[in-house]
């Protein structure tokens, strides 16, 4: 595979991924429901399904709060670990830390032999945003080193026509 080819098949992945995630972001009334269920009937399956719902929020405190919970129902030994690793990574994913969220995903695949399709694409979707910022962060770097640099050439010409 070509290289161009692969970069297309990756930024095709994250364009896949953040879509998924943008449709899939709770709504209050669900999240007020399963709060709700946790508080009724606590339990570590209903926990969970209140996490997951949480981990693909757009704010950013209850994408913590779902990775808090997540990571709890992972430290006492909850049955769907994969599922619960996976909704934390998606949660760093949203809150724009990418290398914890490509980590993960990470410890996912090699805990499945490369089998989880989701987290493949996580994997993924983490690797092209991270270079994606890190690209833009340097351009917005080079960009102010050559104002600076122009500033003082201007102040540097400017004196001299004393």
């Amino acid at each position: 595979m070509s290289m161009r080819t692969r970069r297309s098949r990756e930024l095709g992945i994250k364009q896949h991924v953040d879509e998924m995630l943008a449709g899939s972001v709770p709504d209050n009334a669900l999240l007020a429901q399963l709060s709700k269920q946790c508080t009724d009937n606590p339990s570590q399956d209903n926990s969970f399904q209140y996490a997951f719902a949480l981990c693909k929020s757009t704010d950013e405190g209850e994408l913590a709060h779902a990775v808090a919970i997540l990571d709890s129902l992972v430290a006492n030994g909850y049955e769907h670990q994969a599922d619960c690793l996976y909704g934390s990574a998606v949660a760093y994913y949203l809150l724009g830390d990418f290398a914890r969220s490509r980590a993960i995903a990470e410890m996912i695949l090699r805990s499945r032999g490369g089998r989880h399709d989701l987290a493949s694409q996580l994997h993924t979707a983490s690797i092209v945003s991270k270079e994606q910022r890190d690209r833009k962060q340097a351009a917005a770097a080079l960009g102010g080193t050559v104002a600076v640099a122009a500033i003082g050439v201007a102040c540097l010409l400017g004196g001299r026509k004393r």
